[in-house]
């Protein structure tokens, strides 16, 4: 092969790997939360939580059940997506927490994606909140997780230590097959058939992995005709996209139902 084919070889890759990463970020940040819809929360914002984080909280606070929800990039904004999410949730019964991973600094169409990632990153999120899953387990809670995109590896990353009792995973991004080597606790994985991100092949490849392992219990469904961001930022007027994002959020309910004792 000539030195002019290496350089075009070398540029369609490049390309679609371009690509590849434009369809990935347009789809984590695809229809972002409508704020003109804020309003009718059912909780309230608290802080100085353990680990100095702030939080919406919902649901019954004396409840021994508790489910940590972790956002999208858009974060805690009050928006019309995981607060309402989270009241749903409190009204099963559980006591719920979406804490702000990101000290306010939520992502905006005015900033660089990749530059943001860097500076929020998941896995270090995850360590940081250590702090409040110990004072929960403290107060004898039982803990689940529950994660969305950018949330869902902070979901894959919690699901490996012992602070939790269970985890669901929905349309997550960065998650890799080596992440379900090292889940301790029962997880659910809730995909999308047209999710670049995270793409069905991908999912299967979780679900390759958790088959050869013994006595973690798991759970995977690619939901059909959707993308990513389905389960938690979807079109409100589009009665399909709400009938899935309902569906996919009582296989989350009846996840936690089944493993946080």
């Amino acid at each position: 092969m000539g030195s002019a084919q290496v350089v075009l070889c070398l540029a369609v890759v490049l390309a679609a790997a371009a690509a590849v990463a434009k369809a990935q970020h347009s789809q984590c940040l695809s229809n972002p939360p409508d704020l003109s819809l804020t309003g009718g929360e059912a909780g309230e914002v608290v802080s100085d939580l353990p680990g100095g984080f702030r939080a919406y909280v919902t649901g019954p606070a004396k409840s021994r059940r508790v489910v940590v929800l972790a956002s999208d990039v858009f974060g805690l904004c009050i928006s019309s997506y995981i607060t309402k999410i989270a009241d749903k949730v409190g009204e099963a019964g559980y006591f719920v927490l979406v804490p702000d991973f990101f000290n306010g600094d939520f992502y905006d169409t005015s900033k660089n994606i990749s530059e943001w990632i860097k500076s929020h990153s998941p896995v270090k999120a995850a360590e940081d909140a250590k702090p409040l899953f110990a004072a929960l387990k403290k107060e004898r809670k039982s803990i689940a997780v529950g994660g969305y995109c950018w949330g869902g590896k902070f979901g894959a990353e919690v699901a490996k230590t012992d602070d939790i009792k269970v985890a669901c995973l929905s349309h997550p991004s960065r998650v890799t097959a080596d992440d379900m080597k090292e889940v301790k606790c029962p997880i659910e994985i809730l995909g999308a058939q047209n999710d670049t991100s995270t793409p069905p092949k991908l999912v299967y490849q979780f679900v390759h992995v958790l088959r050869h392992r013994t006595g973690i219990p798991y759970f995977a469904k690619i939901f059909p005709g959707v993308a990513h961001g389905f389960a938690c930022r979807y079109n409100t007027t589009d009665p399909f996209a709400v009938r899935t994002a309902e569906e996919a959020l009582s296989y989350m309910l009846d996840w936690f139902k089944k493993y946080l004792k």
